[in-house]
């Protein structure tokens, strides 16, 4: 069933993490704002900058695994910027490991991928008008 007058707003980021202080850490490095929520029955920091939000859980350090190593292929995140130049240079600047450059994918989009302090690969893509 569609339904044309409800729709979703937005959606924001789940990242199970091995150590939740070093990777937010690394986001807040990023201009991430990190509030933290250790004592609550299921402990995790939530991440902010601009209308983003990524919320890192507890994972297992031993069963952890990026989607590429889990399922031999895949990103962990595919964040949406309006400025995709710019954003590369500001991650490029800031020390952020650039896996694959800005360039167009096979099914059409332009995007860059980067790692994260955990091994996610994370892909920042620009919509299409």
């Amino acid at each position: 069933m569609t339904s044309t007058s409800v729709s979703f707003a937005c959606c924001l980021q789940m990242f199970p993490t091995p150590d939740l202080h070093r990777t937010a850490e690394y986001y807040e490095n990023l201009g991430y704002r990190s509030v933290y929520y250790l004592e609550s029955a299921e402990p995790h920091v939530c991440l902010y900058r601009d209308a983003m939000e990524i919320v890192l859980t507890k994972g297992n350090p031993e069963n952890f695994k990026p989607n590429r190593l889990l399922h031999g292929y895949g990103y962990d995140g595919y964040f949406i910027t309006t400025d995709q130049q710019g954003m590369l240079e500001e991650l490029t600047t800031r020390g952020v490991k650039i896996v694959r450059p800005l360039t167009t994918t096979d099914y059409n989009n332009r995007e860059f991928v980067f790692e994260d302090v955990d091994g996610r690969w994370i892909a920042v893509g620009m919509k299409q008008s």
